[in-house]
């Protein structure tokens, strides 16, 4: 059940994400200043750690949209549903362990 209520919570994340994203990349018409002034509130740390948010969410999201297929269209999907979930957490975290040292390096560090 936890999995349904985190694929629902991350489905609404990134499409809010994803509006943001469009209003934001929409004011380059408006005011280009504008738009600058925006992009320049993004380079912070607490924005960088938000990004982190956004690729676990990305990477959860994704995973386990392919399960969710496996288990609905596969005649042994069901029985091994469980099994599959700790295979997206598993992938989700090595994906994420792969992302976040050169992230943070970037937020964090020298560019």
């Amino acid at each position: 059940m936890w999995s349904w209520v985190l694929h629902r919570v991350t489905g609404m994340l990134l499409f809010l994400f994803l509006l943001v994203h469009v209003l934001d990349t929409a004011l380059v018409r408006v005011s280009p200043e504008v738009y600058n002034e925006v992009i320049g509130t993004y380079k912070t740390p607490i924005m960088g750690l938000g990004e982190v948010g956004l690729v676990a969410a990305v990477l959860f999201h994704a995973f386990n949209g392919i399960r969710i297929i496996l288990v609905d269209f596969t005649a042994k999907g069901p029985r091994y549903q469980r099994v599959m979930l700790w295979i997206v957490i598993g992938l989700t975290v090595a994906a994420l362990a792969g992302f976040l040292p050169r992230h943070l390096s970037n937020v964090f560090g020298a560019h």
